[in-house]
């Protein structure tokens, strides 16, 4: 947080120089540095299949500050992210891909804000497309997804599971695990009882207080 806080001050979030800032009509009621949305991007274009690849080790921590930048210049508050581990099937290859990422907590940005956010970054670091997930209140008509949380989950573990179901692979697409090996999802609204049975056949307990609901966007 350090290392944010200083892109705060560089920025002119704070102090009232620098870019406009983020909206207050965007932000948390009652707390402006609450995550509305979450950003999961990568600086990584190689297809890497192997586990054990030393570029899964990889910290990201100047894309981290780069990826904060572009959001403070955008109206964008980032106030955090987690280092993750993805699996990702492709269709078109049959085949499922690692990857290093992190999973970018934003505050006090709305949709325009996040899809704009989510595209540069996707220029910058000549990505094919930028997850986002913007989190909506529970009865918002825009609703289209959720996330989810399974915990002591690793990412091989996933990655067996993932293409061992064509109905899970296909629905899905992929997920994240943290360092602390917490399986992350972002799925379709539609495929929650899916995902639901997905996790309990992977041996996780499936957690509803860890569900959030908004809206998913592959910006690209």
């Amino acid at each position: 947080m350090a290392a944010v806080a200083a892109l705060f001050v560089a920025s002119g979030v704070f102090g009232g120089a620098g870019p406009a800032q983020a909206a207050p009509t965007a932000c948390a009621v009652g707390n402006p540095l609450r995550p509305t949305a979450e950003l999961f991007a990568t600086d990584n274009t190689a297809t890497i299949t192997d586990p054990d690849d030393q570029r899964l080790r990889a910290r990201l921590e100047g894309f981290e500050l780069a990826v904060s930048g572009i959001a403070l210049r955008n109206i964008g508050l980032p106030v955090g992210s987690t280092l993750v581990s993805g699996v990702f099937w492709s269709q078109e290859r049959q085949q499922a891909t690692y990857e290093r990422s992190r999973e970018f907590h934003l505050a006090c940005v709305d949709a325009p804000d996040l899809r704009r956010i989510a595209d540069q970054v996707r220029t910058r670091f000549q990505q094919e497309s930028v997850l986002t997930f913007e989190h909506l209140v529970a009865t918002a008509p825009e609703i289209d997804a959720f996330t989810v949380e399974v915990a002591g989950i690793d990412v091989r573990r996933f990655r067996d599971a993932l293409i061992a179901d064509p109905t899970i692979r296909d629905h899905l697409v992929g997920g994240s695990v943290s360092e602390a090996g917490t399986l992350i999802l972002v799925a379709d609204l539609a495929d929650l009882a899916l995902t639901q049975q997905f996790v309990v056949a992977l041996g996780g307990t499936w957690v509803p207080d860890t569900i959030q609901y908004g809206d998913r966007e592959f910006v690209g």
